[in-house]
């Protein structure tokens, strides 16, 4: 092959890895995008039911728990069916969420929709999903192309959350719902349409460095959980979900609570998935700048920064302190995401390190399961927040812990 040739070949694959990597973050925009927009869903659902905060939080955390739980069965699904049933049955199951939501009058019809079918939903569109993709064209720069896919969570709030509000304003949230539904149910044709032989395949050249590089650890799923990084990667996924998931379920309520009106809480909310991108990708490339360890660490620390302008802002509502936690908390959500998974990817690397990072990823979605909820009954139980920022503080802390005691997380 000539040099003309090579260089076509190349960049021919290059797009290809783009293509790939652009749908990847538009599933996963929907699928995470969409479960958060119950952030604004939250109040009148509560209020239209006459249900309490921690009743109707309950959706949300099922959706969570499912979503981590679905987690490794999505991996094996994806190894035996391909891409195509995957993605498509993801959509399937939100749109048809969405649709029945529209429709239900009992807490229980809620948790089976937005709960349930929304959870398995997103799991089948999230990061399990993506990252296989994603690791068949990127391979070295899979952490970097992870931090675009994560903030797709970003963009989606960016563009939902805002949205959600001023529909719910005009049209009332049964409607919203049942607009979100069709609108999934028709991105099923285009989805069925694209090539997902050639996009499932891979890169050649990745394939033949692959070959020629991998190392299988002979990791096990039993031999993985016997050694301690496991279960501290674990922990630091579990942790710092329930403290982040404590506070952003309710962030549009507290900010309304505080005194600003709904689609200005909505919009400041939103912008959150503008700072989240810039929030992954500087973390990502402070990885090789300043080390894994210590980027982790300095996004754990912005975070609690962002926990502190928060309990300032319910004493004193003004639009610098919003900014500032904006900015602080909604940039660091899900910032080390990316940063945890390659380490994960590193330490138990080998044939079974899918089925090994889903586990470690049910951690994750027990952890917003548990986080969110809480936060809800500590609100319902206390009447305020102060409790539910210390809950979240705490839990955050707690995750930062195994990047300072654990050796294989300091390496």
């Amino acid at each position: 092959m000539d040099q003309m040739s090579q260089e076509s070949y190349a960049k021919k694959h290059v797009t290809i890895a783009l293509y790939v990597l652009a749908i990847c973050f538009v599933f996963a925009m929907l699928g995470r995008g969409l479960n958060e927009t119950f952030t604004v869903f939250l109040l009148p659902i509560s209020q239209g039911f006459g249900w309490d905060r921690a009743q109707v939080i309950s959706i949300y955390s099922l959706a969570a728990l499912t979503t981590g739980l679905a987690a490794p069965f999505v991996g094996r699904l994806f190894d035996h069916a391909g891409p195509r049933i995957v993605y498509a049955l993801g959509l399937f199951l939100l749109g048809s969420a969405f649709l029945a939501a529209s429709y239900s009058q009992r807490l229980w019809q809620f948790q089976v929709s937005l709960g349930i079918c929304v959870g398995l939903g997103a799991a089948c569109l999230g990061n399990v999903s993506n990252s296989i993709m994603l690791g068949r064209w990127f391979g070295p720069k899979l952490s970097t192309a992870m931090a675009v896919v994560y903030s797709a969570m970003g963009a989606g709030v960016l563009i939902l959350l805002p949205l959600s509000q001023w529909l719910i304003d005009r049209l009332g949230w049964q409607k919203v719902y049942e607009i979100f539904g069709c609108t999934t149910l028709v991105l099923l044709v285009p989805l069925l349409l694209l090539p997902w032989k050639l996009f499932s395949a891979g890169s050649p050249t990745l394939r033949r460095t692959v070959a020629e590089d991998l190392i299988d650890e002979g990791w096990t799923l039993l031999g993985a959980m016997r050694h301690h990084a496991f279960w501290a990667l674990f922990s630091t996924f579990f942790f710092t979900s329930v403290g982040m998931f404590s506070i952003s379920t309710q962030v549009v309520a507290y900010l309304v609570d505080a005194g600003f009106e709904p689609l200005q809480a909505a919009t400041a909310w939103g912008f959150s998935g503008v700072v989240v991108l810039f929030g992954m990708l500087s973390v990502t490339w402070l990885d090789g700048v300043i080390g894994r360890r210590r980027s982790v660490l300095l996004s754990y620390a912005i975070s609690i920064i962002g926990i502190g302008l928060l309990w300032l802002l319910q004493r004193h509502p003004n639009i610098w302190l919003l900014t500032g936690f904006v900015v602080c908390f909604g940039s660091m959500l899900g910032s080390r995401g990316p940063l945890i998974s390659a380490t994960a990817m590193k330490i138990f690397r080998g044939k079974r390190v899918g089925t090994i990072f889903g586990t470690i990823m049910i951690g994750s979605g027990l952890g917003t399961a548990l986080g969110s909820w809480c936060g809800g009954l500590i609100h319902d139980l206390t009447g305020s927040y102060d409790a539910l920022l210390t809950f979240s503080l705490v839990s955050v802390i707690l995750g930062m812990i195994p990047f300072l005691v654990i050796p294989a997380l300091r390496e």
